[in-house]
């Protein structure tokens, strides 16, 4: 019986083929990839406070589904979230809003200034 032979290859993530700032650049884009999310964003801007309990009743979802965007929201750092007791509040955080904003800006300037090609 004759056995194969079987070159492993490392895996490697897709990801880290590219350079930090663009994966960085692809979580903000994801994080704010969802009409909910970017709602709920609004909503906490409008807001100017931390909300403390549900905001639920102020989006056409399930408190189960807002509940899973600001689990996102939270893990890529746009909202914080603090548990007091069985009360969550949650607000904006300006910082890695700041960052976020200028990652963004700088992403599409770059962009900007390749797009005096004409296409044909």
């Amino acid at each position: 019986m004759r056995h194969k032979k079987f070159t492993y290859k490392m895996a490697y993530a897709k990801t880290d083929l590219f350079d930090h700032k663009l994966n960085s650049t692809a979580v903000l884009f994801k994080a704010l990839a969802h009409p909910a999310r970017l709602a709920i964003l609004q909503y906490l801007a409008e807001t100017k406070v931390c909300i403390t309990g549900d905001i639920s009743d102020e989006l056409p979802l399930s408190r189960t589904t807002v509940n899973q965007h600001l689990t996102e929201l939270k893990n890529v750092g746009l909202i914080q979230g603090t548990v007091d007791g069985v009360k969550v509040n949650y607000c904006l955080n300006p910082e890695k809003l700041k960052e976020f904003s200028e990652l963004a800006t700088s992403f599409f300037e770059e962009i900007s200034r390749q797009t005096n090609i004409e296409c044909k």
